[in-house]
Parts: C-alpha cells; structure tokens; sequence
C-alpha cells in the first residue's frame, strides 16, 4: 500500500426537482400549485421551529409540539456548531408516532445542506456482502465531510466558439477523427479563443457544453465543468428547466478559489477502485461498478494520513456531520462493542440515535439452547453505551396538538373537513395514534366526493372507521377470537 491516496469529489450528477404537489378546492377543480404541499412523510419539516432565544415556538417550520425535545436539541444544535460535542451521542426515546425522525431531520436541516447527514436503520448493518461493522464504518465515513479549497488556473466565460476539427485517421483510410478543437469564451472584460486538445472535446460532450453555456476549464488537467446557461439567454423560451448564470467577470485566463465537498467515504471509495488522477480536485471516475466493496482499515488509515496533512496545509478542511441510527435496539452487542471504539476515534461525527423500546433484551446476548433470554437492558442498549448518552425523550401529543396538525395537513393536501369530523378524527388520534387518524385523511375525502360531497363530514369518517382497523382495534379482535375458528387453526401453523 503506498501513500498516494487519490483526493478526488464525487462528480454531482443533475439535481432533479421534484414537481410540487397540486390541491383542489371546491370552486376551482383545478389543480393549483402549493409550496407548502407534502412530497414524503418529512417533507414539511424545515427546522427545530425555535425563537432566537432558543424558545420552542407553538408552531414553527413544520414542527407542533414536542416543545421540551425541541429545546434540547437546540441546546445540543448549539454545541455542534461550537465543535465540542464530537463522540457524544444523543438518544431520542418515546413511543412509536412521537416525532423522533423529525427531529433529527429537523437538526439536519439547522446545520445547513453542506454538513454531511447520514440516516441509517439498525438493520441495515445484518447485510450478506459485508460484515456488521463495515456498515457501520462506512455509515460513519458518510457523516464526514471534507471541505477541499484550492487556487488553480483556470479558462472561465460563456462559450461564444465550438468547432470541433476534423483530419484523416492515420490508423485506418476509412473514416475521420478529431485533430483538436476550438472553444471560444467571453467575459465582461473580453474574449479569447482557445484550441484543445480532441479529449477535451470529449469531455465537452459529456458536459453537453452548447453555444451559450457558461463553463470554466482547468488549465493543468483540462477537466471541464459547466457551471450553467448564461442569463442573456434567460428570455430564449418562455419556460425552462435550466439554471441561469451571470457573465463571468474578469479575464478569461485567471486564478480562481474552487471549494468542494467530499465526504471521507467518497475517498474510501475512490481508493479502494482507483480511477487514475492524483490531482487533490480531478474528476472522481465511477466510484463502484457493481456490488459492495469492503474496504480495509489500511486504506482508511492512509486517507486519514493524506487527510490530516492536507488539514495541517491548510488545503483541507473536516467537517464533522451527522450520523443517525433509527431502531437502534435492532444492532446487536458486537454493534455496540465496535459504537464505543468508534465514538472515542478523533475522527468521529455527531451521533444521534433513536428508540421507541423501553426495557428490553439486547440483540445478541440470547444463548440458544441454555434457556438464557439474554441481558435486559434500558432500551434495548448496553449500560456502558448508554452512560455516554444524552438522552431526549419525546412525548405522545396532546389533542390539541393532534388537532393542529391534522388542520395543517388537510390545508397541505387542499382537503375541505367539517369542524365536526376535525374534531372525530382528533379523537381517533388520541384514542389510537397521529398516524392512523392521518392515514384516515384521504381515504375519506373519496367517500366524500363518491357521495357527491366537497367537505368530510363525521359520517366519512364513521364509515372509514368501519372499513378499517386502527392498531388497538385489531389486538382486542385478536384476543377475542384467540383459540377459536381460523385464527386457532392459523396459530397452529
């Protein structure tokens, strides 16, 4: 193993926004774009919703409820940012449907889109390719960034030239291949007009770089990157999905500070099938062709060699981000043995984990065979683990709370719901969960308009509650009809 360890980003492929979800009222059937509309489960939450004071407001980016758990992570959003809370872990307990995943979005979303977020589930460690503890690794390699800064030459305008030149093929008298090529670029301060070598040109293509789009190439390894369309365009057509650049200042020859984020296990990646460049800031190949590569500790302690001596030059700088671990209680003790090396590493983000288990026995202390049940333990996780941990609970809502939300959902999906069913389904979210009397929502809405109804009344809801069964409803069924009929003949098998 020598010591040339590839520095190189992860290249960004075109973001895809998500078209926003549309609501109906009953005066205009047409669909009428909401931002506020839900895309996924989360979607809704922005932030902690906290005061500048570090207060938990009523309501606040997304968030109701929930006030003290809000405040300490405030608290503990607070010391991230002051760097001095590296290898303690934060521990999210309460009952399932409390808003504990929200929450560590909700701190994700507090640190900012550039630090490293890394959401994993206890299960996902039990994988047939790699072992437990390589997942881990690789998991807490994810909530690492490494912000990378550095001056390079570079040729940066909007392309006003592209004319690729063709010759002969000396290799066989069919056909032409591409001698070089001419790129013209323009800035504020003038033009220049550049001729490339023909793997230039390929990696224009790849760019899809036309007429109009605003590029910069690197002087010393030629890589290209397109940064957008120039904004002199921006009236071309009346509707586009491109982003819009202004012109270039400056020369088109000149110094530029380019910053990128990588996290550690994109260089883990990189090394482990290395695609060629040893330049700190060259385009990163294909990182994996197929599979899980497990990677040795070897390679991890030379990147973190070539890491830290980047650090001390002042080229590089580590972003420690955050590692969240659902359903903790689902690792098992040789998890928990190797969670406790890993939190006391120099190199450690901040972890959050999450339980929704109260005393419990830990995966993997059962002994087949002996009749031992194993340890029980608080939550699943071992006393020396836990020691470590600063624990947040979370508490079931309140109906009032209950009520809030479903009122914030219903305007969210543009449903209409008579202050009577809001009130039903308020109950239903007391009597069983948040989840079911949310799930209750849109179902009843199409009883509504199969009944030639705009607005749910307490009727939808009454018969939606006859269609279905709610969690508590289902085990009172359970252990009504337990030992009669099909179910006996069911447990049986």
């Amino acid at each position: 193993m020598t010591s040339d360890v590839t520095m190189a980003p992860a290249t960004a492929g075109p973001s895809t926004t998500p078209a926003p979800a549309t609501t109906t009222s009953s005066t205009n059937p047409a669909p009428v774009p909401n931002k506020d509309s839900r895309i996924h489960t989360h979607s809704h939450i922005k932030g902690l919703g906290l005061s500048p004071e570090g207060h938990a407001l009523p309501t606040g980016q997304g968030f109701v409820g929930q006030a003290q758990a809000r405040e300490a992570l405030g608290l503990h959003l607070g010391l991230l940012r002051s760097g001095k809370y590296s290898g303690r872990p934060l521990l999210l307990v309460g009952p399932p449907g409390t808003g504990k995943t929200a929450l560590s979005l909700a701190l994700s979303q507090e640190l900012g889109a550039r630090v490293p977020f890394c959401p994993m589930v206890g299960s996902e460690v039990f994988s047939g390719e790699v072992k437990k503890t390589e997942v881990l690794s690789g998991g807490f390699r994810r909530a690492i960034g490494l912000r990378i800064k550095e001056t390079k030459e570079v040729y940066e305008g909007e392309v006003t030239e592209l004319t690729p030149a063709e010759a002969e093929n000396p290799l066989s008298g069919y056909g032409k291949t591409i001698s070089h090529v001419i790129v013209g670029l323009k800035t504020a301060k003038g033009t220049k007009q550049l001729r490339l070598d023909p793997t230039i040109y390929e990696s224009l293509q790849k760019e899809r770089v036309v007429v109009g789009d605003v590029i910069y190439i690197e002087a010393n390894t030629g890589a290209v990157k397109r940064v957008g369309r120039s904004d002199a365009y921006a009236t071309e057509y009346d509707l586009e999905a491109e982003e819009y650049v202004p012109l270039p200042k400056g020369d088109v020859h000149k110094r530029k500070e380019i910053v990128q984020d990588v996290t550690l296990h994109d260089l883990d990646m990189a090394n482990a099938r290395p695609q060629g460049g040893q330049d700190i800031m060259s385009v990163m190949g294909q990182l994996v062709r197929g599979g899980r590569t497990e990677i040795t500790d070897k390679l991890r302690r030379e990147i973190n060699k070539v890491v830290d001596r980047y650090i001390e030059q002042g080229v590089a700088e580590l972003v420690p981000g955050v590692l969240f671990i659902d359903e903790v209680h689902m690792l098992d003790m040789e998890c928990f043995t190797f969670l406790n090396r890993a939190l006391e590493s120099p190199m450690s983000p901040y972890v959050v984990l999450a339980s929704n288990r109260g005393n419990c026995v830990i995966r993997g202390t059962e002994t087949e065979g002996l009749g031992q049940a194993g340890i029980v333990s608080p939550h699943g996780i071992p006393m020396d683990l836990l020691d470590r941990c600063m624990i947040v609970r979370t508490y079931p809502y309140k109906r009032d709370e209950v009520k809030h939300v479903l009122e914030t959902r219903c305007r969210v999906e543009g449903l209409d719901v008579s202050p009577e069913a809001l009130d039903k389904l308020a109950e239903e979210g007391v009597n069983s969960s948040l989840r079911y009397a949310l799930q209750l929502l849109t179902p009843a809405s199409i009883i509504a308009k199969m009944s030639g109804r705009n607005q749910i009344d307490v009727q939808d809801i009454g018969e939606m509650n006859s269609l279905f069964l709610d969690a508590k409803r289902s085990a009172g069924v359970l252990l009504e009809q337990e030992g009669k009929g099909a179910w006996a003949t069911y447990g049986r098998r």
